[in-house]
């Protein structure tokens, strides 16, 4: 018989913080009021085209600064509210700098749309004027500026029409007439775009600034969906948007260029079928070579063409197929140089890179092994050098390396745990971010060529100083195997003042959702050591389907979304349930989105192995969720009508067992309420009593004001009222 399961603990990271004794009680008030959050720096740093320089705001948003990567010294003054002619504000919230450094946009009172999107009043500086003025002469909040190569104009996004501002003429130039809200967007994207492609602008400059090429939605064919909006006032109002879910009818896409000299359109006939996503357009240094990037909608073929802006004529480049799904990131990541692209490709297993020629010809596999490449972070064309982040020292951490021109690997990290960087323009200098679990993140400023670190940005040792104040448990890491012979990453936090003779109630913290990763070696502090302060042992175990142990560890839960991943946390929970000091009658369960979903999952399918689960803002039937994210991992519901009822809550509501508390914002644009509602009504007509709490107009995130301290006391007393 396999044993159910052993330890393997990580090794102390060098002036890692040990558990802690004070006097100091970890309280609810000092989790959710952020006592315990980490610090980054505070300015974002921005290369400039040297590579030797860059630019951060100043704490009080009202100066763009450069400063020497080498010293840190502040070399100048690029935009002084104080000093600028014409300047209506006293502070921004953020900038963009043109290519040419002669103009710099810059944005306030922004407007939130979705989770990525935003508008706001946007205003040129003209540096060598030293003259503010609002971009658009219309007035009305904008989106999405961007600048032509040349630096001479700057497209952007006013009511869904995109408009284009000429500098060296101090005019503008409507390029589109037929923008309107919940019918058609020119240039930015849809709501799904936004969530599942993680893009919310589709227009590219050609390198010689003469084309613009841009994406237009119509999607007055999708369905609309309608959220109460109570406020204070006596009558709730309607939000609407569109939202596709599973199976329905996404926005029809079109791509066009637009010819800055002639001011023509001219539609270019994308060699895709109408269902097909185009979540990616760029331009590679060839102004007659328009990248455009194209999955079909079971997301399982990737195509590149390149498309000239001029003729309208296509050509395939590159193509990927995988039986099972694309990972969009590799999308995204995709990253061109003037002689080559780099993509990231899970053809032989892993998530590995390679490295083709502009024609589309495979000229190395730069990175290979049985371990995930889990981020592209540049290459330099001076030398052929690649960098990225990679799982290769294990699942639970991350580093970053480089391999040069002649396949030779080098490690450029240093300090075991979470480690990521970004480089200079010129790849002379990075910032490494680096947190373990004993660590709060420490960032700092390294040379490349001899890993040096040149200065500390941040090391959090005010936290550092502060933990030692609070008593807390540490977190171990193990690898948990279950009867059915899985094995699995997973950490362990016990209650203060453990004692092994004693038996403890568990609650399991899981997201679990694809390529996800909870059991990850860098430092979060939180609601998990309240627990452990309270008599709690809280454990987190990533079952299949999580991240960074190859493709089929991955993508095994392919058209059963939610059927390996509950049966491994119950599996968990009976495993855990065998340790001397665990209460195998007092094991609860909770999750947060997928999350939520999967603790649902497990409370109607996992045979009375958790006596009680908590799901905030779960979905519970993949039909009520969108096309993008569902079809990727379980196709339409039309073709795939039996995966979707064994992974339906709602239909598998009358077998749930255990105690329930369920949670959602009313204004959930991601998961709607109505998923909430509709599994509440299938328990009442099961005739099984639970709990539930709603948080008016609250989104996806259910915070603001007193929300979020209120949410965890009531999870909290639920937990106490039905395991203590």
């Amino acid at each position: 018989m396999k044993k159910a399961f052993y330890f393997i603990l990580l090794a102390l990271a060098s002036g890692a913080i040990m558990a802690q004794t004070g006097a100091k009680r970890v309280e609810l008030r000092d989790v959710t009021g952020g006592t315990f959050r980490q610090q980054t720096f505070t300015g974002e740093m921005r290369s400039l085209p040297d590579g030797e320089h860059y630019t951060a705001m100043n704490r009080e948003g009202t100066k763009i600064v450069r400063y020497a990567y080498r010293t840190g010294a502040a070399v100048d003054t690029l935009f002084d509210v104080a000093k600028a002619r014409e300047c209506t504000f006293d502070t921004f919230e953020g900038y963009t700098i043109s290519p040419t450094g002669h103009h710099i946009l810059l944005w306030r009172g922004s407007e939130r749309i979705y989770r990525r999107s935003f508008k706001a009043d946007f205003f040129d500086y003209d540096v060598r004027r030293n003259m503010v003025k609002p971009l658009n002469e219309s007035g009305g909040k904008v989106m999405i500026p961007t600048y032509s190569p040349d630096g001479r104009m700057c497209a952007y996004v006013l009511d869904n029409n995109i408009w284009i501002r000429k500098f060296d003429y101090d005019t503008e130039v409507q390029v589109t007439k037929d923008g309107a809200i919940n019918s058609v967007i020119n240039g930015a994207t849809d709501w799904v775009y936004e969530e599942e492609f993680a893009v919310t602008n589709l227009m590219a400059w050609s390198p010689n600034s003469e084309y613009l090429a841009y994406v237009r939605f119509d999607e007055s064919q999708v369905p609309e969906y309608k959220m109460q909006m109570y406020g204070d006032s006596y009558y709730p109002t309607l939000y609407e948007y569109k939202y596709p879910k599973a199976g329905e009818a996404n926005s029809r896409i079109s791509l066009y260029s637009y010819s800055i000299e002639t001011k023509d359109i001219k539609r270019l006939e994308t060699p895709i079928d109408a269902e097909s996503y185009i979540p990616r357009i760029a331009f590679t240094s060839n102004p007659d070579q328009l990248a455009v990037m194209t999955l079909n909608r079971h997301q399982s073929i990737f195509s590149m063409y390149y498309a000239n802006p001029k003729s309208g004529v296509f050509r395939l480049i590159l193509k990927d197929e995988n039986k099972r799904y694309i990972e969009n990131d590799w999308v995204s990541s995709l990253l061109f140089t003037k002689n080559n692209f780099y993509y990231v490709s899970e053809k032989d297993g892993y998530a590995h890179i390679y490295q083709y020629s502009l024609t589309g010809v495979e000229e190395r596999q730069v990175t290979k092994g049985n371990w995930d490449v889990t981020r592209l972070t540049g290459v330099d064309e001076a030398t052929n050098t690649v960098w990225y982040e990679s799982a290769e020292e294990s699942p639970l951490r991350r580093s970053v390396y480089k391999v040069d021109a002649k396949g030779v690997k080098t490690k450029i990290s240093t300090q075991t745990g979470t480690n990521s960087a970004s480089f200079s323009a010129n790849y002379a200098y990075y910032v490494n971010r680096f947190s373990s679990a004993e660590t709060p993140v420490v960032i700092t400023v390294n040379e490349t060529k001899t890993g040096k670190i040149l200065r500390t940005l941040q090391d959090n040792a005010e936290l550092k100083a502060k933990l030692q104040d609070y008593a807390w448990s540490p977190k171990e890491f193990f690898k948990l195997e279950t009867e059915s012979g899985n094995e699995f990453n997973a950490w362990i936090i016990k209650p203060l003042n453990f004692d092994a003779s004693k038996k403890y109630p568990v609650l399991m913290f899981q997201y679990s959702g694809p390529n996800s990763q909870q059991v990850l070696d860098n430092f979060s502090f939180g609601w998990e050591q309240f627990l452990a302060s309270n008599g709690f042992v809280c454990v987190s175990v990533d079952g299949r389907g999580t991240g960074a142990r190859g493709e089929e560890f991955r993508k095994c839960t392919y058209l059963r979304m939610g059927e390996l991943e509950s049966r491994d946390q119950a599996d968990a929970a009976r495993a855990l349930a065998k340790l001397p000091y665990i209460d195998g009658s007092r094991i609860a369960i909770w999750g947060w989105s997928f999350g939520g979903y999967n603790t649902l999952m497990a409370l109607c399918t996992g045979d009375g192995a958790f006596r009680a689960g908590i799901a905030v803002a779960p979905p519970t039937d993949w039909r009520y969720y969108d096309t993008v994210y569902t079809e990727r991992y379980m196709q339409t519901p039309k073709e795939n009508e039996r995966g979707y009822d064994a992974t339906s809550p709602l239909k598998l509501a009358k077998n749930l067992r255990g105690k329930l508390l369920l949670i959602h914002g009313t204004a959930d644009d991601n998961v709607h309420f109505k998923q909430s509602i509709d599994f509440a009504e299938a328990l009442v007509q099961a005739g099984i009593q639970f709990d539930m709490h709603f948080y008016r107009d609250r989104n996806h995130g259910i915070s603001g004001g007193n929300t979020s301290l209120h949410l965890y006391t009531k999870m909290t007393e639920f937990l106490f009222a039905n395991l203590k």
